[in-house]
């Protein structure tokens, strides 16, 4: 699967400046500001002292040589294995070069930077026992716009050793980096940012790749996405009804309270809000008693999207502001703990429930574009063409809309139950890395389909001539048809739907315009 860089469909939030890490405050659309917007990253303090309380407690255990897992003793099936004192500082070396090994396309720049912003936050909260140079090095190379070359395949969701040693390595300046648009030796990067490269001491290299900053990177940009484009789909669908003329007593908030099924109350609420104020609120405006389900159960199908997102974000905070070395230091105990905290079953679940939710929403909204183009449905012209029979009007567009639909559906496989036995000691795995992965690939797909369903619906308005349309529906209409002209002979439409989904939903200009209106 391709990785390329995404924006954001955030809107009406403007520029927030990122806040110092403290190891404890980040969410995802903190994440997503500094991986897109380049927010400056800075370490609290309090942070600071408490990295140096923690590597003292590490420093301590040096001193007394006592065994500990990937301090003192080997890793993986060698962690009954003592290491000489002596070797300790180049075996963090080795154990950076020795797992940098994936393979594939790379990753975009938002995952890299997501990724070394949540490991240097995890490393601040104290449990890594680095030296704090360290996360300094994260955080300044982000600073500088400094991004190591990270391909995207090698993590099977057990820590992201594979995937995260390859932000070491550039870190110590091997491997290669990108700085301002140019791949270069990681060293040479490091040098024209002014930066040093990284000198390792013991457990500073484990604690660099064993940790689940890509996979909870990938997953904080792809849940913001995510959350947004909710927004997105009822705004969509909200305009197929005004084109569709539906009837709108499911929303009506004593039907969600009969039966308050998880999200569904919230979406009613949101569908009435952007319907708020046209002319198919009042009494009588329905064509029909009863509508197509793609019509009727939107509240339901995105409530339940709602619900799945909301279920993801405690699994997510976790990795965003936990501590999931190991080992791991107990700063105020002063022990050093081996620990199961690199595992991320919850997350993978998290991200494979998004996904079969995405997939729900995809099929409604294919179906909701099928209903607007059958004419003894809609009681509007064949295929949404002013010059119907003649012309093919909409009607190929479904073929591109079923294959998005399509592709949401493979990609939204779950892949959290597809464990295997590993080496030796790794005996389970959760594919988190690859979780979230796809839930990114869904979104761009998902993307264009809620375009495409904007084009169409805007369409569907125009020949059903609605007098007043809603306070949200109305902005929808206005910035397709500013992107769009009307259909009247067939024409390729793929750009149509391409530049709505760039320059209307990637960029936030529909949502924050959707947003200022709904909160006036």
């Amino acid at each position: 699967m391709s990785d390329p860089i995404r924006r954001s469909d955030r809107g009406g939030a403007g520029f927030k400046p990122a806040p110092t890490l403290t190891g404890n405050d980040l969410t995802p659309d903190l994440v997503a500001q500094v991986a897109r917007d380049h927010a400056r990253v800075d370490i609290d303090p309090a942070a600071a002292s408490r990295l140096k309380a923690s590597r003292a407690v590490v420093e301590r255990f040096l001193a007394e040589d006592r065994p500990v897992y990937g301090l003192t003793t080997g890793l993986g099936p060698r962690a009954t294995m003592r290491l000489p004192q002596e070797t300790l500082a180049e075996f963090s070396r080795l154990t950076v070069l020795g797992r940098a090994q994936a393979v594939g396309p790379r990753l975009s720049e938002d995952v890299v930077r997501a990724a070394m912003l949540i490991r240097a936050n995890g490393m601040v909260k104290g449990g890594a026992g680095v030296q704090p140079s360290v996360p300094e090095m994260l955080v300044a190379m982000l600073n500088a716009g400094v991004h190591p070359v990270m391909p995207a395949i090698a993590s099977i969701g057990a820590a992201d050793l594979c995937l995260m040693a390859h932000i070491g390595l550039a870190a110590i300046g091997e491997g290669e980096a990108v700085h301002h648009g140019e791949t270069l030796p990681a060293a040479e990067a490091l040098k024209r940012a002014g930066l040093q490269p990284l000198e390792l001491g013991p457990k500073d290299g484990l604690a660099l790749c064993s940790a689940n900053a890509v996979s909870a990177g990938q997953g904080a940009l792809a849940l913001s996405d995510a959350t947004a484009l909710s927004t997105l789909l009822d705004l969509a669908a909200a305009l197929s009804m005004e084109g569709f003329r539906a009837n709108l007593s499911p929303i009506d908030p004593r039907i969600a309270a009969a039966r308050p099924a998880p999200g569904q109350e919230a979406a009613a609420a949101h569908l009435r809000a952007l319907l708020a104020g046209g002319a198919l609120t009042e009494p009588g405006a329905a064509r029909r008693v009863q509508d197509p389900i793609s019509l009727r159960c939107v509240s339901h199908v995105h409530g339940s999207l709602r619900a799945a997102l909301d279920f993801a974000a405690p699994a997510l905070q976790a990795e965003l502001n936990g501590a999931g070395d190991n080992p791991l230091v107990l700063v105020e105990d002063g022990e050093m703990l081996s620990t199961g905290n690199f595992h991320t079953p919850a997350l993978a679940l998290a991200f494979d429930t998004a996904g079969l939710a995405i997939s729900q929403t995809a099929t409604l909204l294919v179906n909701r574009i099928t209903r607007l183009l059958t004419e003894r449905l809609s009681d509007l012209p064949a295929m949404l063409s002013p010059r119907a029979p003649t012309r093919s009007g909409f009607g190929p567009l479904t073929k591109t809309a079923e294959a998005l639909a399509a592709e949401i559906r493979h990609l939204a496989n779950p892949v959290s139950i597809d464990s295997r036995g590993g080496i030796d000691v790794e005996d389970d795995s959760t594919n988190a890395p690859l979780a979230a992965r796809k839930l990114a690939d869904m979104l761009e797909r998902l993307r264009l389909l809620v375009a495409l369903e904007l084009v169409v619906a805007t369409q569907a308005v125009d020949l059903a001539k609605v007098t007043r349309l809603g306070r949200g529906t109305a902005i929808a209409h206005a910035i397709v048809r500013e992107l769009v002209q009307p259909l009247d002979e067939d024409r390729p439409l793929g750009g149509d739907i391409e530049r709505v989904a760039a320059e209307a939903l990637a960029s936030g200009r529909l949502l924050a315009a959707v947003r200022a209106v709904l909160s006036e």
